[in-house]
């Protein structure tokens, strides 16, 4: 079986640089990160020194980090290749094309898309075997989750390298058979999404009571009993009676919500202009962060590195 000692990580955003902290925390593994824009790799090592301070991660070996500007110089000799840039397929599309050109006969490659099927990004590559999903989570360096997502095409030796050094970094990875938009756990949060923007269009309560609702009920209990655990715990019969009575009053829209768009022409986009949903001042959102953070040091295992 192929060991994944050299890891190049294409993208040195929020996203690649926590990656390669997960990979620095661990020995063993030679980190390279590659982007275009000069000033995001010259940012990343002191975010990762930061990230890591914060969480209390005692040890993250930058002398294991190389930086570059040249993606044939990240790639030449990786056996693994991690894809953090924007989700435009036609970008991810061209660069593993160039990345096919300039790397080993056999690196696997792997995209950190949410959403996009796998098998629509590796449609240039002529060699589709080595080309996986890894979708990781944010923070990367904190939540245990990642998404190895076959394609047809995958081969098995490429999922099974993936999956052991995944478990290796002590990560949670899943086995994502069959190639769908958004995967196993972005389908489930988006429905969610999809249903709480429904109520509030529908006028039966603001926003804030939708995440009150969720914070308060089974919010609380949902990193310890699951959505299926939770329906063998009520019994299937009560959940069959239950879903006849409320399935066919949800959602089943097949495009955005018209109340997201309205919001989005108003300029309420979110954090980046301060009001989505809700209005956030620096303060509300630096709290937030906090909150977040904390939550997760408390739910998941101490992670120093070795």
């Amino acid at each position: 079986m192929k060991k994944i000692q050299k890891v190049t990580i294409v993208g040195a955003g929020l996203m690649g640089h926590g990656i390669a902290q997960v990979f620095l925390a661990h020995p063993g593994f030679a980190v390279t990160l590659y982007d275009t824009f000069p000033a995001m790799l010259d940012a990343a090592p002191e975010k990762i020194r930061a990230n890591a301070q914060s969480v209390g991660w005692t040890h993250c070996d930058l002398g294991r980090l190389r930086l570059t500007g040249s993606l044939a110089d990240a790639v030449s000799d990786a056996d693994l290749v991690i894809e953090a840039i924007p989700e435009k397929l036609e970008l991810k599309q061209q660069l593993f094309a160039d990345i096919e050109k300039l790397s080993r006969h056999d690196c696997i490659f792997a995209s950190n898309t949410s959403v996009i099927p796998i098998t629509a990004i590796a449609e240039m590559l002529e060699d589709k075997s080595r080309m996986i999903g890894t979708h990781w989570w944010n923070p990367p360096y904190l939540i245990p989750l990642v998404e190895v997502v076959q394609t047809a095409h995958t081969s098995a030796e490429a999922i099974d390298a993936v999956m052991k050094m995944l478990t290796a970094l002590g990560k949670t990875p899943v086995h994502v058979k069959k190639d769908v938009p958004g995967f196993v756990a972005n389908r489930l949060q988006h429905a969610l999404w999809r249903e709480a923007i429904a109520i509030v269009e529908a006028g039966i309560c603001d926003a804030a009571t939708v995440d009150l609702c969720v914070k308060n009920s089974f919010g609380l209990r949902l990193s310890v009993l699951a959505p299926l655990e939770n329906a063998d715990l009520v019994g299937l019969e009560l959940t069959e009676d239950i879903h006849r009575v409320i399935l066919p009053d949800l959602s089943t829209a097949k495009e955005p919500s018209p109340l997201l768009r309205q919001l989005i022409d108003e300029g309420k986009k979110g954090w980046s202009t301060g009001a989505g949903f809700h209005e956030w001042s620096e303060t509300d959102k630096t709290q937030a962060r906090q909150r977040l953070t904390e939550r997760l040091l408390q739910l998941l295992p101490k992670q120093v590195a070795c």
